[in-house]
């Protein structure tokens, strides 16, 4: 992959990450989508995509490994994702309360920035749909394609530009 692919997806997972954020402080047909903790690993994903892809574009020489390092980051978001997808369609396997959500909340991430990562909704939740999706369907969509580009370039001869 060209540096300037490497910055693209590197913005473009950010920016899933705000748009995240964007739903939970102003809401979406007003409803709040309050970050559960599976959001809350969701997000680290998207930022472990978006920093090893930033690195790679940055570092040439270490390019493979931060590329791995971001094919281990969406294959994290696949699981992750499908397990909340499979949440959504089986809501009488939760029961409400998360022990993960007091795991997730005690890190010092989720205190030093709880706007971002502090888990405070139901992995259950069934919030409005966006375009015909649930915002944990959308996530696995876009994990499962990032995984499967960033997989498929990852065997390709490394550029040197």
């Amino acid at each position: 992959m060209r540096r300037s692919q490497y910055l693209f997806l590197s913005l473009f997972s950010l920016g899933l990450v705000i748009f995240a954020v964007i739903l939970q402080q102003k809401g979406y047909r007003g409803v709040s989508f309050l970050p559960c903790p599976l959001c809350i690993l969701q997000r680290i994903g998207y930022l472990g995509i978006a920093i090893s892809c930033f690195l790679a574009a940055g570092i040439p020489f270490l390019r493979k490994l931060f590329h791995f390092f971001a094919v281990l980051s969406a294959g994290f978001g696949v699981i992750i994702a499908g397990k909340q997808v499979w949440l959504l369609s089986h809501p009488g396997s939760s029961c409400g309360i998360d022990p993960l959500e007091v795991w997730i909340n005690q890190f010092q991430l989720a205190k030093a920035l709880p706007w971002i990562f502090k888990a405070d909704g139901l992995c259950s939740a069934k919030l409005p749909a966006i375009f015909g999706l649930q915002v944990p369907e959308w996530s696995l969509l876009w994990f499962f394609i990032l995984l499967i580009l960033l997989t498929l370039t990852f065997f390709k001869k490394v550029r040197a530009d």
